[in-house]
């Protein structure tokens, strides 16, 4: 196990930069995701980690060991692809066993490791097939198996189960959290599916034009995100944020007007830098929000009902919005499009950002803890 140390890391290809000024401490043992949006830079970061990247600038080290200029193979890092990367006219044994038998390790060793592998993996009935034989998640736990064997000191995933069907993404999140409880070696784990980064992860890296925008555990950035772009990518259905303007503001609250209907709906958030007149951006996720009440409600219309058995959403129509207001509804409570519905914001739910985008800091539970990256400070 080893832990993974980036300082200033840049990576830019001729006058395109790709990272900028990346700090970030992985723990010996964690299991990290980076997630953010398509071009975001979270693949070119693993991949510098894995040295198939040159670092342009800082310094990155493995195990206390600076490895610029290392090559992949004696990094002390295994990589997991999207695509499985097997040889088709090997078995599944020699696919997994390949590695060793390049690195000169006795058969008796290699039979050995792969054998363990493929038992942890529940695969060690299929060992004599071809991965043409194979289901798109046993091609998966071989290419893991393939990574496993060789014992390395970090895992590298780059999204491994985007090529899978959503039921067998399920069980294959849950075969990854068991492995890293089995084997508690140091974990990076790239997905744009964000339930992938909240169900896995100890901690998570945002990511957004080849910068970091926070660093924490899953709720932690779900209950306190630094940013607006934090706020809207984690959740899902993605948080409502309405144009609002200060009314009121202390250390204890914020009261602020929402934009278009005069509408006033209190937040329990740290706002003692806030000035009356001020415009913000109101937050509160789909989840939250309560279908009736007459205090810190919002007067919407109903535009669309999506029935999903045990959870209902209805989207609604709200003037401080150009687009929709989501919220999760009971089942029961039968809606249809053209319904007025008033909305409850409970007050310690409420999320307020500034015209930067930054987030006061909410105060419904205790502060979160520091996240390790200066920017994050709202």
């Amino acid at each position: 196990m080893a832990e993974v140390k980036l300082s200033g890391v840049g990576k830019a290809f001729g006058d395109a930069k790709i990272l900028q000024g990346i700090d970030l401490h992985i723990r010996d043992g964690e299991f990290m995701v980076f997630v953010g949006p398509s071009g975001c830079g979270k693949s070119t970061l693993l991949r510098t980690i894995a040295g198939l990247e040159d670092v342009t600038e800082g310094e990155l080290s493995i195990g206390g060991r600076v490895v610029n200029d290392v090559p992949p193979a004696e990094r002390g890092i295994a990589m997991v692809f999207q695509s499985y990367a097997l040889y088709p006219h090997m078995n599944l044994f020699d696919n997994m066993a390949f590695g060793l038998k390049l690195a000169k390790v006795p058969a008796a060793e290699i039979r050995e490791a792969v054998t363990q592998a493929a038992r942890v993996l529940h695969i060690e009935h299929l060992l004599e097939r071809k991965p043409k034989d194979l289901s798109g998640g046993q091609r998966q736990r071989v290419a893991i198996g393939r990574a496993i064997v060789r014992q390395p000191e970090v895992f590298l995933f780059d999204e491994p189960l985007s090529n899978l069907d959503t039921a067998l993404r399920v069980k294959m999140r849950y075969e990854f959290a068991k492995l890293h409880e089995q084997f508690r070696t140091t974990m990076v784990y790239v997905t744009h599916d964000q339930v992938e980064a909240m169900t896995l992860a100890d901690r998570i890296v945002v990511l957004q034009a080849g910068r970091i925008e926070q660093v924490g555990a899953p709720l932690e950035l779900y209950e306190h995100p630094c940013n607006l772009f934090v706020a809207g990518f984690i959740g899902s259905p993605s948080m409502n944020l309405l144009d609002a303007t200060v009314v009121e503001a202390s250390a204890q609250h914020a009261l602020v007007a929402v934009k278009g209907s005069g509408e006033r709906v209190r937040c329990l958030v740290d706002a003692a830098r806030a000035r009356p007149g001020e415009a913000v951006k109101l937050g509160v996720r789909p989840e939250h929000v309560k279908a009736g009440g007459s205090d810190n409600t919002l007067a919407t219309q109903v535009t669309f009902v999506e029935s999903l058995g045990g959870m209902t959403y209805a989207y609604c129509a709200h003037p401080a919005l150009d687009d929709v207001l989501t919220c999760v509804v009971d089942a029961d409570l039968r809606l249809a499009g053209g319904d007025a519905l008033t909305l409850a914001v409970p007050a310690a739910k409420a999320h307020l950002f500034d015209a930067r985008g930054l987030a006061f800091r909410r105060l419904a539970t205790a502060p979160a803890a520091a996240s390790g990256h200066p920017a994050h400070a709202a």
